[in-house]
Protein backbone atom coordinates (compact mmCIF):
# COMPACT_ATOMS: atom_id res chain seq x y z
CA UNK A 1 0.00 0.00 0.00
CA UNK A 2 1.09 3.92 -0.31
CA UNK A 3 1.39 6.44 2.46
CA UNK A 4 0.43 9.54 1.82
CA UNK A 5 1.69 13.02 3.26
CA UNK A 6 -0.93 15.96 2.60
CA UNK A 7 0.21 19.56 2.49
CA UNK A 8 -0.93 23.21 1.19
CA UNK A 9 -3.77 23.59 3.53
CA UNK A 10 -4.36 26.96 5.20
CA UNK A 11 -6.50 30.30 5.57
CA UNK A 12 -8.00 32.50 3.12
CA UNK A 13 -10.36 34.51 2.06
CA UNK A 14 -13.64 34.13 0.12
CA UNK A 15 -12.31 34.33 -3.33
CA UNK A 16 -8.72 33.74 -2.97
CA UNK A 17 -6.87 30.04 -4.34
CA UNK A 18 -5.09 27.43 -2.67
CA UNK A 19 -3.17 24.52 -3.56
CA UNK A 20 -3.33 21.45 -2.06
CA UNK A 21 -1.02 18.08 -2.62
CA UNK A 22 -0.34 14.89 -1.85
CA UNK A 23 2.70 13.21 -1.90
CA UNK A 24 3.03 9.15 -2.56
CA UNK A 25 5.29 6.93 -1.42
CA UNK A 26 5.23 2.71 -1.67
CA UNK A 27 3.10 0.59 -3.96
CA UNK A 28 2.49 3.41 -6.10
CA UNK A 29 2.65 1.02 -9.30
CA UNK A 30 -0.77 -0.86 -8.37
CA UNK A 31 -3.14 2.20 -7.48
CA UNK A 32 -6.28 2.46 -9.37
CA UNK A 33 -7.79 5.97 -9.48
CA UNK A 34 -6.44 9.03 -7.18
CA UNK A 35 -8.86 11.67 -5.46
CA UNK A 36 -9.51 14.29 -2.75
CA UNK A 37 -12.57 13.93 -0.14
CA UNK A 38 -13.51 16.70 2.17
CA UNK A 39 -15.24 16.46 6.14
CA UNK A 40 -16.43 19.76 7.44
CA UNK A 41 -17.37 19.86 10.57
CA UNK A 42 -20.69 17.67 11.40
CA UNK A 43 -20.95 17.06 8.48
CA UNK A 44 -20.03 13.32 6.58
CA UNK A 45 -16.77 13.14 4.48
CA UNK A 46 -18.17 13.77 0.58
CA UNK A 47 -16.49 13.38 -2.49
CA UNK A 48 -14.48 16.59 -3.96
CA UNK A 49 -12.65 14.95 -7.48
CA UNK A 50 -10.74 12.18 -9.16
CA UNK A 51 -8.81 11.06 -11.82
CA UNK A 52 -10.10 7.21 -12.69
CA UNK A 53 -7.78 4.69 -13.78
CA UNK A 54 -8.02 6.11 -17.89
CA UNK A 55 -7.48 9.45 -16.70
CA UNK A 56 -11.03 10.19 -15.83
CA UNK A 57 -11.53 13.16 -14.75
CA UNK A 58 -14.79 13.31 -12.41
CA UNK A 59 -15.93 16.72 -9.92
CA UNK A 60 -18.58 17.26 -7.35
CA UNK A 61 -21.16 19.87 -8.97
CA UNK A 62 -20.33 22.13 -6.05
CA UNK A 63 -16.28 22.37 -7.10
CA UNK A 64 -16.96 22.29 -10.79
CA UNK A 65 -14.93 25.19 -12.67
CA UNK A 66 -13.37 26.35 -9.52
CA UNK A 67 -11.32 23.15 -8.75
CA UNK A 68 -8.88 20.94 -10.78
CA UNK A 69 -7.36 18.11 -10.04
CA UNK A 70 -4.01 16.87 -11.27
CA UNK A 71 -1.44 13.99 -10.96
CA UNK A 72 2.54 14.00 -11.22
CA UNK A 73 3.80 11.32 -12.00
CA UNK A 74 7.00 11.87 -12.29
CA UNK A 75 6.84 14.18 -8.69
CA UNK A 76 4.27 11.23 -7.09
CA UNK A 77 2.20 14.05 -6.12
CA UNK A 78 -1.70 14.75 -6.42
CA UNK A 79 -2.68 18.17 -6.67
CA UNK A 80 -6.34 20.26 -6.12
CA UNK A 81 -6.19 23.62 -7.43
CA UNK A 82 -8.77 25.02 -5.68
CA UNK A 83 -9.68 28.82 -7.18
CA UNK A 84 -12.59 31.21 -6.27
CA UNK A 85 -12.94 29.29 -3.03
CA UNK A 86 -16.33 29.90 -0.75
CA UNK A 87 -16.78 29.82 2.95
CA UNK A 88 -18.31 26.59 2.57
CA UNK A 89 -15.27 25.05 1.34
CA UNK A 90 -14.13 25.19 4.72
CA UNK A 91 -13.19 21.67 5.47
CA UNK A 92 -11.00 19.05 6.50
CA UNK A 93 -9.22 17.73 3.24
CA UNK A 94 -8.57 14.29 2.46
CA UNK A 95 -6.48 12.42 -0.36
CA UNK A 96 -8.03 9.18 -1.21
CA UNK A 97 -6.30 6.13 -3.18
CA UNK A 98 -7.75 3.30 -4.93
CA UNK A 99 -5.95 0.19 -5.40
CA UNK A 100 -6.19 -2.38 -8.20
CA UNK A 101 -8.57 -5.07 -7.59
CA UNK A 102 -6.63 -8.08 -7.69
CA UNK A 103 -4.28 -6.76 -5.18
CA UNK A 104 -7.41 -6.81 -2.41
CA UNK A 105 -5.99 -3.63 -0.51
CA UNK A 106 -8.62 -1.58 0.85
CA UNK A 107 -8.09 2.24 -0.49
CA UNK A 108 -6.48 4.03 1.42
CA UNK A 109 -6.79 7.87 3.03
CA UNK A 110 -4.31 10.73 4.22
CA UNK A 111 -4.01 12.64 7.40
CA UNK A 112 -6.22 15.53 5.95
CA UNK A 113 -5.01 18.91 5.55
CA UNK A 114 -7.26 21.94 6.83
CA UNK A 115 -9.10 24.59 4.48
CA UNK A 116 -10.55 27.15 5.91
CA UNK A 117 -12.35 29.91 3.78
CA UNK A 118 -13.13 33.71 5.58
CA UNK A 119 -16.33 35.43 4.14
Amino acid sequence: QVQMVESGGGLVQAGGSLRLSCTLSGSIGVISAVGWYRQAPVKKREFVASIGSFGTLNYADSVKGRFTISRDNAKNTINLQMNSLKPEDTAVYYCHVDYEVATGFPPSWGQGTQVTVSS
